[in-house]
């Protein structure tokens, strides 16, 4: 689990966001952007945070500014400001990602497993989806007392798939996970890593663990 601060004034886009990264196994505080709010979001001590640009009482670039000076948290901009220029701004100012509103909370998901992973705040996560659990530390897959060993494709695709909590991941956001990783990626690339990856969920003895949606994508 990590603790991912939201710095964003619309109560209703915040409440929204936090039961998306409460779904997907992680803890979500919201920054009170009435006061300091860099000193604010960093008083939880987050593993990440989501900053939108539109505050109230100050620029959200400037509160960029000012965490990226004060911490190497990682941090994701997400606004409704999609111009190239503020774009440009935040990663100069230090920002990691910037996500346009309104936006696939599968790809918002999968932009920020890929920065904690990076950062190391997924390190020591262990998921559990049904009879199945998966040590990413250890990159295992365990159930019914047995473990099977994944490769670095297969663990980030079953990752993807189990914090998505059974809705439909696109093929293109599995593909854009594995990208991440340096590796060239292709659609029949993703249809490798997914064939192997079931044949050894299957040795573990569970069998129509991944569904495939044809035309969409995978869920678990």
């Amino acid at each position: 689990m990590a603790r991912i601060a939201i710095v964003e004034d619309d109560e209703s886009i915040r409440a929204a966001l936090a039961e998306l990264l409460q779904k997907n196994g992680h803890e979500a505080v919201a920054v009170d952007v009435t006061e300091d709010v860099a000193a604010s979001t960093l008083s939880f001590s987050p593993a990440l945070v989501l900053l939108d640009l539109n505050l109230p009482c100050v620029d959200g670039t400037l509160v960029c500014r000012e965490l990226r000076s004060r911490s190497d948290v990682p941090i994701i901009v997400v606004t409704s400001r999609t111009g190239e220029v503020d774009e440009v701004m935040c990663m100069t100012l230090g920002a990691d990602d910037f996500v346009a509103k309104p936006y696939s909370s599968h790809v918002l998901l999968a932009r920020i497993d890929a920065l904690l992973r990076r950062a190391g705040g997924m390190s020591g996560a262990v998921l559990t989806s049904g009879c199945l659990s998966v040590d990413a530390l250890r990159s295992l897959a365990s159930a019914n007392g047995q473990s099977v060993e994944l490769t670095k494709n297969e663990l980030r695709i079953l990752c993807t798939l189990m914090r998505a909590g059974g809705t439909i991941v696109p093929r293109e956001t599995l593909m854009e996970e594995l990208w991440d990783s340096g590796a060239f990626v292709d659609d029949n690339t993703l249809t490798v890593n997914v064939n192997r990856l079931r044949q050894k969920i299957a040795r573990l003895g569970v069998t129509d663990y991944l569904v495939t949606h044809r035309g969409q994508g995978y869920s678990v």
